[in-house]
């Protein structure tokens, strides 16, 4: 059917109901004055002419109650043949609509069990009723691929709506999940640099703090040692100016000329937040044990800013002149010990630590590079951090 004529019979339900009610009724009507036997001896038309108006009134009803509909218009049309008219398709044709509308509208099994019944009822009364010289295959086959025809195309159809609805049903579970998939990417994304601006934030503005605090300080007393705390400071906050930019620059569009290219940190930049952190008086030792393997990107910068976290806490909370980094390379982890020994009680410590949002930034950054994280007291009074992370993830 041509699109024009689908959407006419989609949008006009009661105009091609009342086209249909037209076709089949002039069906009954010429089965009724011309489907005899034999013309010299005709049988009365008014007879199947009312048992054609009755199944075709049925036909109304064929959208809603189908399987009625089915047993109302194969009534009448096994009536019509036991009263000797002839079996054609025309006298069929209201049964042949109902058995359509059933195989589209019902389970395929009920279709068949109904299509099957109206044949087995129709061709022994049509072999009774037929005089003996009638076609013996004109009597039988006739029949049986007339009730079976409709139920086949009305079964193809109808498995042919379902296949089409599963595949738009499809695209929009597709089209769904694609939109669920991009918010959680976004949202990943977010939190991403969340850490990033919080982590960059914290050590860099704590490192400054500690710097200008000392050479308050010191400018009376030292006004040398003040002077390089100072250069000092200009230098943290040029690069905590420089790392901003790069995380916010994360946000620009890629075809923006003034987004940034600043290398992502690395380990191997862990010496420049010693000397930074030296200058506001924490003493930071770096041990390294075994042999330093090739880290991956996304381990060797969660590596480095689980470090920079825990130091800039150390500097900030623990109150203590040193702290001690252990890095440790197995076959396929990399382990990272950060502690301070000789700090303030346990309690201090601990609660100045998870105050913030530094110990979560920790943990969620180890756990999304596939390792794992634990920080706690030391018996000693100071604080441990421990970072387990895959060489490559």
């Amino acid at each position: 059917m041509p699109s024009a004529a689908r959407r006419f019979a989609l949008n006009h339900p009661h105009a091609m109901d009342a086209v249909l009610m037209t076709c089949v009724l002039a069906c009954v009507v010429s089965a009724s004055f011309f489907g005899t036997w034999d013309a010299r001896e005709p049988i009365a038309w008014w007879p199947g002419l009312i048992l054609g108006i009755v199944a075709t009134a049925a036909l109304l009803w064929r959208r809603t109650h189908p399987r009625p509909v089915v047993v109302v218009t194969g009534v009448c049309a096994i009536a019509a043949v036991g009263l000797g008219y002839l079996t054609t398709m025309l006298l069929l044709a209201p049964v042949m609509v109902a058995l359509f509308w059933l195989a589209l509208l019902d389970e395929r099994r009920t279709a068949h069990l109904f299509g099957l019944s109206a044949v087995a009822l129709m061709v022994p009364t049509a072999i009774l009723q037929a005089p003996r010289y009638a076609s013996f295959i004109l009597v039988t086959l006739n029949p049986a691929l007339a009730l079976l025809l409709p139920v086949a195309w009305g079964s193809a159809l109808r498995l042919r709506r379902a296949f089409t609805d599963s595949l738009r049903a499809r695209a929009e579970h597709a089209e769904h999940t694609r939109e669920e998939e991009a918010l959680r990417r976004v949202a990943e994304e977010r939190v991403r640099i969340a850490r990033e601006l919080h982590d960059v934030v914290a050590h860099h503005l704590t490192l400054a703090n500690a710097q200008a605090t000392t050479a308050a300080h010191l400018i009376r007393n030292d006004p040398e040692q003040a002077a390089q705390l100072l250069t000092g400071l200009s230098s943290t906050t040029a690069t905590a100016l420089r790392e901003l930019k790069a995380t916010v620059g994360l946000l620009r569009r890629p075809d923006d000329s003034d987004s940034p290219l600043q290398p992502t940190p690395k380990l191997e930049q862990l010496p420049a937040v010693v000397a930074a952190l030296a200058t506001t008086g924490l003493d930071v030792t770096v041990t390294t044990e075994g042999e330093p393997r090739p880290l991956s990107p996304a381990v060797d910068l969660t590596a480095f800013r689980i470090i920079q976290e825990a130091l800039t806490n150390v500097s900030k909370h623990a109150g203590t002149p040193t702290a001690q980094v252990t890095l440790t390379y197995t076959d396929d982890v990399l382990k990272i010990d950060i502690s301070n020994k000789q700090g303030h009680p346990v309690t201090s410590a601990s609660t100045a630590v998870n105050s913030g949002f530094g110990l979560i930034s920790m943990r969620e950054r180890a756990l999304s590079a596939g390792g794992q994280f634990t920080a706690g007291p030391s018996p000693d009074g100071g604080y441990t951090v421990i970072a387990e992370l895959p060489l490559h993830f």
